[in-house]
């Protein structure tokens, strides 16, 4: 994976910043990650590498793509088969506690919003 210079990673929101850390934190995600580390994959040969089947697979690779973290292109092979390829999304994640109070600062209240729509009806 190419070095990426920090500055031309935008600042994230706190719910970015949980997204992420909630997509990083389970054993298979990170190893999905490490492979994807290595280069960019399809789907099937991706589950065979790993060891996990293509549900679940791609149930979690949708949880990657959803914080941002891998990018899945769908292209047709030679023999015109579609296939989905995935790579990982360069990221840097760099939590201090000052950071942490930071995004804190951008975070949407799930809370707040809920007794907000309940107090509405």
């Amino acid at each position: 994976m190419k070095e990426v210079a920090m500055e031309t990673f935008p600042t994230l929101t706190g719910d970015e910043v949980l997204q992420m850390l909630a997509a990083l934190g389970n054993p298979h995600r990170m190893r999905i990650i490490a492979a994807l580390s290595e280069g960019r994959n399809y789907v099937s040969r991706l589950a065979r590498e790993i060891g996990m089947s293509r549900p679940l697979l791609h149930m979690h690779l949708q949880r990657l793509e959803a914080a941002g973290l891998v990018t899945g292109v769908l292209e047709l092979s030679e023999g015109g088969k579609a296939m989905k390829y995935f790579e990982v999304t360069p990221f840097v994640l760099h939590l201090t506690p000052q950071t942490v109070a930071e995004a804190t600062r951008s975070l949407t209240d799930q809370d707040e919003s809920k007794s907000t729509t309940k107090g509405a009806k």
